[in-house]
């Protein structure tokens, strides 16, 4: 698995997923020298699909922490199961067992809910999880200095049973849509990757890849049209992830090519605010000439 970078490259395309050298560079050396990959970009560029795509092509169970503000550790990591240790208890108790033993048993592994780091950690496939930690820059730097004892040792101490280990180090990939800075202790640990938005070429390919039942015309127009918008001055810029949403709408509406009537109607699938879709209005739309896909809009 992965012996080149070009074989990286070639495996992420069975997936439908385009990696460039730089990041298929990144994918290669994370899983030759074991370390994790943060991948930091602008919201809808793929960052959530790699670790997506690597989960896929190595036959890894996905493992998702999700990360939000006032994250903490328990969550992130584990928590003791209340109520089904109350039930055992009472039930021991209906049964007679002497006072000395009750609630020998109640903190071990049997009542531990497990969260997804302790999850990754413990995870005894034949194949290492995929952990991906996404979003990372939504959680606190509280959470990050956990993360950062987390990502150094893979083992973590529960007082009530001991230190666990990894059996196998875990893929682990971070996100970050750069809502804010990560500190620089937690991407040390890391290989760092800053994916872009991709230049018309490169978002063709990733059409044609995830969409084969798009009209080629219609898929160049697409992604021109995209590569326009993405130079205005928008609050939030649409990704790839909107691309392909709005293709996906466009395939639904049996269009072959793109006109102002359809992009108006459509707008919906790219912008998420209001007042993006009135600025996109505002612009105004060439008449498409037959066969010449779209001239660039008029301000």
């Amino acid at each position: 698995m992965f012996k080149s970078i070009e074989n990286v490259q070639a495996v992420c395309q069975e997936y439908a997923y385009i990696a460039d050298k730089g990041l298929a560079t990144t994918l290669y050396l994370a899983h030759h020298l074991k370390k994790p990959i943060f991948l930091e970009g602008e919201p809808g560029v793929g960052k959530t699909e790699v670790a997506k795509v690597l989960a896929e092509a190595t036959g890894a169970k996905l493992i998702r922490l999700q990360c939000y503000e006032g994250l903490d550790a328990n969550s992130a990591l584990y928590e003791w199961n209340y109520p089904r240790q109350i039930l055992q208890l009472r039930i021991d108790e209906a049964r007679g067992r002497d006072k000395t033993e009750l609630g020998a048993d109640l903190f071990s592994e049997a009542f531990l809910l497990k969260r997804p780091l302790l999850e990754a950690i413990q995870s005894d496939g034949d194949v290492p999880p995929v952990l991906l930690i996404d979003e990372v820059d939504r959680s606190d730097s509280e959470f990050e200095a956990f993360l950062l004892e987390i990502l150094s040792d893979f083992q973590i101490t529960i007082p009530e049973i001991g230190t666990i280990r990894a059996k196998h180090i875990p893929y682990v990939v971070l996100t970050s849509n750069r809502t804010r800075e990560v500190h620089e202790a937690l991407k040390r640990r890391c290989l760092y990757q800053w994916l872009d938005y991709p230049t018309v070429a490169k978002e063709l390919a990733i059409v044609q890849a995830k969409l084969p039942r798009i009209n080629e015309q219609l898929a160049v127009q697409l992604c021109e049209m995209m590569q326009f918008w993405r130079e205005g001055d928008y609050y939030k810029k649409p990704g790839v992830a909107e691309t392909l949403d709005w293709g996906l709408a466009l395939v639904a509406l049996g269009k072959a090519q793109l006109d102002a009537e359809v992009v108006a109607e459509t707008l919906g699938c790219i912008f998420k605010y209001q007042d993006d879709i009135q600025r996109a209005r505002s612009v105004e739309l060439n008449v498409l000439s037959e066969g010449n896909g779209i001239d660039e809009p008029r301000r």
